[in-house]
């Protein structure tokens, strides 16, 4: 759905890197997890990209009335056939991941879901960790909105940092969240790295603790129902 696998592709035979150094994952839409169609969508990818295999696929997003057994059994064999070292899903909710995971077995190695200081993901998070498995945060700055938020602000400035560097040493300080901020710009992309030395206190966690966190900015039409209790 990027539409950026040929450059990536690109870039990584430009590169002259070896193989091991690089961790390229690429997904597959939603419309394309049925029958024959999530084979075809995984082989283009891979040609695209240049590569014979990819160290993680993932369902990008799940789609309404899906076989669930169907699609994490299309998942599991490229794992077994050396086709994607690792395999993972977005945008599951919790019915969705105790089927794949505990009922199913799928060796799923990282879930992707919206994660921010605005938005919990209590139960996903406490479930995953119970499972080993990763969560990766994607819009960890809230699309942006995290960079403006007075309370981040305060943290950053008792730090000397930014308020979306704070936003992001929040998710990972937390055992077993991976945050994936865009970043075009280099000092943007140095500044998401500074984070890493970013060390909270209590108080610092309170406060982002009394922040809203019903705030979903990712909602395509095709989403799931977040608090459903059942398939």
């Amino acid at each position: 759905m990027y539409e950026n696998e040929a450059e990536v592709g690109a870039a990584i035979a430009a590169s002259n890197l070896p193989r091991t150094e690089l961790f390229v994952t690429t997904k597959v839409w939603h419309d394309q997890l049925a029958g024959d169609a999530f084979r075809r969508a995984f082989d283009a990818s891979l040609s695209k990209l240049g590569l014979d295999h990819v160290d993680m696929y993932m369902i990008h997003w799940p789609s309404r009335g899906m076989n669930m057994a169907e699609v994490m059994e299309s998942l599991m064999a490229l794992k077994q056939e050396g086709l994607a070292r690792s395999i993972g899903v977005c945008n599951f909710n919790m019915p969705m991941l105790k089927e794949a995971i505990s009922v199913i077995g799928a060796p799923v190695a990282a879930v992707q879901v919206e994660y921010h200081p605005f938005l919990a993901q209590t139960e996903l998070h406490g479930f995953l960790r119970q499972h080993d498995i990763a969560l990766t945060a994607y819009a960890p700055l809230a699309q942006g909105r995290a960079a403006q938020d007075e309370t981040l602000k305060r943290m950053g400035a008792k730090h000397g940092v930014s308020a979306a560097e704070v936003a992001i040493a929040w998710l990972i300080e937390q055992d077993g969240v991976i945050a994936i901020p865009k970043a075009q710009r280099l000092e943007s992309q140095r500044a998401n790295l500074a984070a890493l030395d970013v060390k909270l206190d209590s108080a610092d966690r309170s406060a982002i603790a009394s922040l809203p966190k019903d705030q979903r900015y990712v909602q395509p039409p095709f989403a799931p129902d977040w608090n459903a209790s059942t398939l």
